[in-house]
């Protein structure tokens, strides 16, 4: 047995849970909050920090570098305030396609009218009859009989015929196209690449800014992914690497994209135009379920809570599907517009926290722990896959996880169960990193020591102190045998601790 000792210094203000609660009812899905004009007021930042956000999102498609800067830096100052560990993504714009300007501002297109998409000349303003499309190569990918979707799939037109970039379409479905609205090929086929010029400059900006984690739009292959981290390297970026699945292209590499990318996103806005909306439910579920088989994190994305940019209160259809998402086994949700530029984002955050906590209490992780795919590549990952197994065979009320990157923590993460993970790290980005792990809370550690059994005594007596474990709990240590150490993890303790306070070793 050992006393639970004091002499190293931790601060659990930095732990991202209320530790008044108890821990069945600690929200173990994270929350993605997209920044804009709705929460520039310092005020609703503090707000939406407090109401339950993990991590927060710099649309690059919209704004510009100034205003996306002052956003980031009141991210950072309010969650010193609070001293809470919130997550930067930074997700670039990506080569979406759309047309260009009407003369003025709009048309109005109806069924059977012929009208041009003219890659040939994207300057000129365009009119009832054409429309300018910078992007010149999509009169190589499509071909007569092809049908395209605008403005999220409001609008289809068929091909007819190609003439020297012009193409020439049938309009099935009309409606009101206005400027700079996207285009989609339906059952996708674009060769476009991933990244696109404009996105070099926001590559740099997250850099500077110290993003935690860069999204990368319209991923096709595991090479947009790799383009990407090697752009964010040269700049000296460790930013995380999110792979947005939103083409048919990447459906058919996911496996590749998976192994590749260090977060896979089910952005369903336009993967939905492309394969049609009736396929998207059971692509969602293929597409979580994969990423967690790859031992990836996975964030589901796109109007889970669109009526709330108007409306105080959630609609039951978007409580089921945020619900429907968590007990998909995502990690995190994201929300957009409903706070980039909502009437009530607090309140909605506040929404979302109470979704996923009561569909929490419903979720149960589906197969074995030995059907993970799992490649003992480094020991601290056997150690995670060791304790994780251990965890679901014995009755075990928290794991601790002393991890200087935090992968200890990710691989911990991919085994889905009832038991809360404490993560505690001295290094600052991990634990922002760890803010977007499902089941995960991150922990500021103050202070390190050489004596492994004084550290692990101060965690004890930290999560003890704050109710995050009790007396007689069961708790699983994961560590290393030099403390603050990067890849060190290369044992676990199975602790129990007595009515006295003391931690019982092997019980």
């Amino acid at each position: 047995m050992i006393r639970i000792l004091s002499s190293i210094s931790f601060i659990i203000a930095a732990m991202n849970l209320d530790i008044k609660q108890s821990a069945s009812h600690r929200r173990r899905t994270k929350i993605i909050a997209t920044l804009g004009p709705g929460t520039d007021d310092p005020a609703v930042m503090e707000g939406l920090i407090r109401a339950g956000v993990d991590v927060f999102r710099l649309n690059m498609s919209h704004g510009d570098i100034e205003e996306q800067t002052r956003r980031a830096e009141l991210v950072r100052k309010t969650a010193r305030k609070l001293r809470w560990q919130v997550a930067l993504l930074v997700d670039l714009q990506g080569p979406k396609i759309r047309v260009e300007n009407f003369i003025g501002g709009e048309v109005s297109l109806v069924d059977g009218d012929h009208f041009m998409l003219d890659t040939s000349d994207p300057d000129t303003p365009g009119d009832d009859r054409r429309v300018g499309v910078s992007y010149q190569g999509l009169a190589d990918d499509v071909k007569p009989g092809d049908t395209l979707l605008l403005d999220d799939g409001l609008i289809s037109m068929q091909v007819q015929s190609l003439d020297n970039g012009r193409i020439h379409c049938l309009v099935e479905n009309g409606g009101v196209l206005k400027n700079r609205k996207g285009l989609n090929l339906q059952g996708g086929g674009l060769s476009i690449s991933g990244l696109a010029e404009h996105d070099l400059p926001h590559i740099e900006l997250a850099a500077k800014l110290e993003a935690d984690y860069v999204a990368v739009s319209f991923v096709s292959s595991a090479d947009d992914i790799d383009r990407a981290r090697g752009l964010l390297r040269q700049v000296g970026s460790e930013a995380s690497l999110v792979a947005k699945i939103e083409r048919m292209e990447a459906i058919d590499n996911l496996a590749e994209i998976c192994d590749t990318a260090d977060v896979i996103m089910v952005a369903r806005g336009d993967l939905g135009v492309e394969i049609g909306d009736e396929e998207l439910p059971g692509l969602q579920k293929q597409i979580i379920r994969t990423a967690i088989r790859h031992n990836r994190i996975v964030a589901t994305a796109t109007q889970m809570m669109q009526s709330m940019v108007e409306n105080p209160i959630p609609t039951r259809a978007e409580v089921l599907d945020v619900a429907n998402a968590v007990l998909d086994g995502t990690d995190a949700v994201m929300l957009s517009a409903e706070t980039a530029v909502g009437k009530h984002p607090v309140k909605v955050i506040e929404a979302m926290n109470r979704i996923c906590l009561g569909a929490e209490r419903h979720f149960e992780a589906e197969g074995d722990i030995t059907q993970l795919n799992v490649r003992y590549e480094r020991i601290d990952q056997a150690i995670a896959m060791a304790a994780m197994f251990m965890a679901t065979n014995v009755s075990v009320q928290a794991i601790v996880a002393l991890t200087e990157s935090g992968s200890t923590a990710q691989w911990l993460s991919r085994v889905q169960s009832a038991v809360p993970i404490y993560a505690f790290s001295t290094n600052k980005a991990s634990r922002r990193k760890m803010a977007m792990f499902r089941d995960v809370f991150p922990v500021k550690q103050t202070g390190s020591g050489e004596d492994a059994d004084e550290v692990v005594a101060e965690v004890l007596r930290t999560l003890l102190a704050h109710g995050a474990v009790k007396k007689d709990d069961r708790i699983i240590v994961t560590m290393g045998d030099q403390m603050c150490k990067s890849g060190g993890t290369n044992t676990f303790r199975f602790i129990k601790l007595d009515a006295e306070g003391y931690a019982r070793y092997g019980i």
